[in-house]
């Protein structure tokens, strides 16, 4: 495919670093991998994650698409050009502006978590409705009661203090940390993964735009719209996710027009990372 060969600054062992390109639509550096051959298929990771969420995944699916995967500003290695445009509506504007900006026409649309709700917000904003949608034990609720009220304003307090994301780069970074982390998932990954997501969280620029992104995050207009939303879209599920529970998917499918679920049973919210052949699998049935 066509893809310009721009250095960008990425570690030299970094999964699929041979497929990194720097892509500078306003107001972000845009960090992006691209392979593969076929159909282009976009891969939006969730809040915290990186680019390197797809490295079990993505060479199963080359074969068949040709995927585009992109950090979310201020995530990975995505320099965010605008601190007021990492919430849902301004990423899927963003996003939105980058695949034209390239010419990418997406004919499918893959999110994880949060990339999942990015992704049925990023159809709304698309000319060029993509043929289907796959979320990843989507994330599409928000927290109930003093959760819902208590979380957000969190938040946005840490978001405001720029001595947080060092702190917590340092206290979360370590081995033992990041394996407490991880496990909350319900998912168990391999020790590459777990050593990826060590990097990502000890680094305060991730911290900080995860911390901001989690700050301007709204989905209630999202979720009144969802009956609207005509895109063919399967969820999938891990029965054992301790983040955001399978139910999420499961109401938000009943409200849709075209929509359906699959639970993988005994796996956990990172199921496209201990699982990455299943959900290949599901991927390229529902695609086909």
């Amino acid at each position: 495919m066509a893809f310009a060969p721009i250095p960008v600054r990425v570690p030299p062992d970094w999964p699929m670093r041979a497929a990194s390109r720097a892509v500078h639509v306003r107001p972000h550096l845009w960090h992006v991998q691209g392979l593969g051959q076929g159909p282009l298929v976009l891969l939006l990771h969730g809040a915290g994650a990186s680019t390197h969420s797809w490295r079990a995944l993505a060479p199963l699916l080359a074969p068949r698409f040709t995927l585009i995967m992109p950090d979310l500003p201020g995530q990975g290695f995505t320099r965010q050009g605008n601190r007021q445009r990492l919430g849902l509506d301004a990423m899927a504007e963003d996003l939105a502006a980058l695949l034209a900006d390239q010419g990418w026409v997406p004919q499918g649309i893959v999110g994880h978590s949060a990339g999942a709700a990015l992704a049925l917000r990023l159809t709304e904003c698309l000319t060029a409705k993509p043929a289907g949608v796959v979320g990843i034990n989507a994330a599409l609720g928000n927290f109930k009661g003093v959760p819902g009220v208590v979380f957000p304003i969190m938040a946005r307090l840490l978001a405001l203090n720029p001595l947080v994301p060092s702190v917590f780069a340092r206290l979360a970074g370590g081995e033992a940390q990041v394996g407490r982390l991880l496990s909350s998932t319900g998912s168990r990954i391999d020790p590459e993964g777990r050593r990826l997501y060590g990097r990502l969280v000890s680094d305060p620029v991730h911290v900080d735009g995860t911390l901001a992104m989690m700050a301007q995050w709204q989905l209630d207009g999202l979720i009144a719209r969802l009956p609207a939303i005509a895109t063919p879209t399967l969820f999938l599920t891990g029965s054992n996710d301790r983040a955001v529970p399978p139910s999420c998917s499961r109401d938000a499918a009943a409200r849709m027009p075209q929509a359906q679920v699959k639970d993988f049973a005994g796996l956990g919210h990172l199921i496209h990372e201990e699982a990455a052949p299943l959900v290949a699998e599901a991927i390229m049935a529902f695609f086909a």
